[in-house]
C-alpha cells in the first residue's frame, strides 16, 4: 500500500451535499482516501481547492 499526497480543482456545486459527493467520486479515482480538507474557494473560477491523503494498491 502507498500513500500519496494530492492537490484537485473541483466544480463548485448547488449544495454542499452534492460539493462533497463531487469530491469523494474524483477522490476515488485516485485511490482510497484517507482524509481530505477543502483547503481554498474561489468564487470567481466557482472552484475549490482539495487537499487529500490517498492510498494504493501495489
Amino acid at each position: 500500500m502507498t500513500t500519496h499526497f494530492i492537490t484537485a480543482e473541483i466544480d463548485l456545486q448547488e449544495t454542499p451535499v452534492q460539493l462533497q459527493q463531487e469530491i469523494e467520486a474524483q477522490l476515488a479515482q485516485k485511490g482510497e482516501p484517507l482524509r481530505w480538507a477543502v483547503t481554498e474557494i474561489d468564487q470567481e473560477q466557482e472552484k475549490a481547492t482539495v487537499e487529500a491523503i490517498v492510498t494504493t494498491q501495489k
